[in-house]
């Protein structure tokens, strides 16, 4: 579908530019600063709640007036960049920490560090800042962020006796292959315990992987990035793996399945667990057939813990806005710690914002909501993304290597030598060519 993008880049581009001409009040000359919001909220609830919160503000703020500009997930690198290119970007942009390096090394995203108000700063730990900071500069507030936890059918798992994990005494890996074996041999013939939809295995792999200790990308003095293969980085990918291909304990069919695939399966008992980023909650509240007894349990805990890679969403402003100042005025509002709660609750994720994790309505049982805000604790940011070439990488090198790893094409010694063989000659080339 990549013959599409540019397409769609450039109907995001027109999008922008007819958004401009309809500023919300006033006319050019009248003294009105006119900001452009450009939202990839998809979500009923959360589309609904960033508008809410820009009519607040207009409201109140007569001389700044914000626009808001639906983008979409699907499309919006190559949007962004034409419309950077092009001199058309909007002033405030919504995107993921993740894809934010080639935009900040190419100067297309204003350093926020003397824009942000201190109460902002202070309210967002430090390794969440740490996604967004690149080289010296500051090029996004993470404000949203999604862990993976599993999704687990209650009922299957008290009829095969076994003990639910809880943030405090999670499974280990270990325990949870244990598990996964108990659960299918109570399930009955064609079931599985688990179904692993990994269309995308490269974020599933390395975030995962934390929690064993697993890193793949290292700096070298000097600040050179290099990829290494090590013990740690085997053991999530090697666990999934013998589910699959020794235990036949995990469904081979998902694993070139997106996690809405899983969720049919799921409902009809055919997978007692589903290992899902924390928003597909909204999907089995809305999907699940009436009685379904289903519950959130954290994602197994390795030699680190619960540790465990996210790359936030973020909300940046361009370089070439001329009201850098009036768009941090309008993310302070955006990011109040009871907005920030709002937002978090329209897209079923955790706020990064200390203030708004303590809300009450976030601590509820209801929903998995405790066992998110508790493994919260635990995220630090992704192994990769500000690594120059990380995109290629995972394009090109990882997604195939981890795909026919799984599969069982090749194995461990292969998708070392893939990972790190490739991989390397790819960053490599990006510190040659970009420094």
């Amino acid at each position: 579908m990549r013959w599409g993008r540019p397409f769609a880049a450039a109907l995001g581009v027109l999008a922008l530019l007819l958004a401009g001409c309809s500023a919300p009040a006033g006319e050019p000359g009248d003294g009105v600063v006119r900001l452009r919001f450009q939202s990839l909220a998809w979500q009923s609830e959360s589309v609904a709640a960033n508008k809410e919160l820009v009519r607040e503000w207009n409201a109140a703020h007569p001389g700044i007036q914000v626009t808001y500009v639906q983008g979409s997930w699907d499309s919006v690198h190559d949007q962004l960049l034409t419309a950077f290119e092009g001199g058309e970007a909007p002033d405030l942009i919504h995107d993921a920490s993740d894809d934010l390096a080639d935009f900040a090394h190419g100067g297309y995203l204003a350093d926020l560090r003397g824009l942000l108000s201190e109460r902002l700063r202070a309210d967002i730990p430090a390794r969440s800042w740490e996604t967004t900071t690149f080289g010296e500069g500051v090029y996004g507030v993470p404000f949203l962020q999604e862990p993976r936890v599993i999704m687990a059918n209650r009922t299957l798992l008290a009829r095969a006796g076994v003990r639910l994990p809880t943030p405090g005494r999670p499974w280990s890996w270990a325990e949870f292959r244990q598990v996964a074996r108990d659960l299918t041999a109570s399930m009955g013939e064609g079931r599985y315990a688990v179904a692993w939809p990994l269309r995308e295995p490269v974020s599933v792999s390395l975030n995962l992987g934390l929690s064993a200790r697993g890193r793949l990308f290292h700096r070298e003095p000097g600040g050179k990035a290099v990829l290494r293969f090590e013990a740690g980085d085997a053991v999530v990918p090697g666990t999934i793996r013998d589910m699959v291909r020794t235990d036949r304990t995990a469904s081979p069919a998902t694993l070139g399945s997106g996690g809405s695939d899983t969720l049919p399966g799921f409902f009809g008992g055919r997978y007692a667990m589903v290992p899902l980023g924390f928003s597909y909650r909204q999907q089995i509240v809305q999907q699940a057939p009436p009685g379904f007894d289903w519950t959130v349990l954290p994602a197994p805990a390795g030699a680190a813990g619960l540790a465990q890679g996210v790359s936030p969403q973020t909300l940046s402003i361009a370089a070439d806005s001329p009201h850098k100042e009036e768009a941090a005025r309008f993310l302070d509002f955006f990011l109040q710690p009871r907005n920030t709660v709002r937002l978090a609750r329209g897209d079923w994720m955790l706020p990064t914002s200390t203030a708004a994790l303590a809300d009450p309505s976030l601590r509820t049982p209801a929903y998995g909501w405790a066992t998110g805000v508790a493994v919260a604790r635990e995220l630090s940011p992704a192994p990769a993304p500000a690594v120059r070439g990380y995109p290629e990488w995972k394009d090109k090198v990882a997604t195939p290597a981890f795909q026919e790893y799984y599969s069982g094409a090749i194995d461990t010694e292969g998708l070392r030598k893939r990972l790190v063989g490739d991989g390397n000659r790819v960053l490599a080339r990006y510190q040659r060519e970009f420094g």
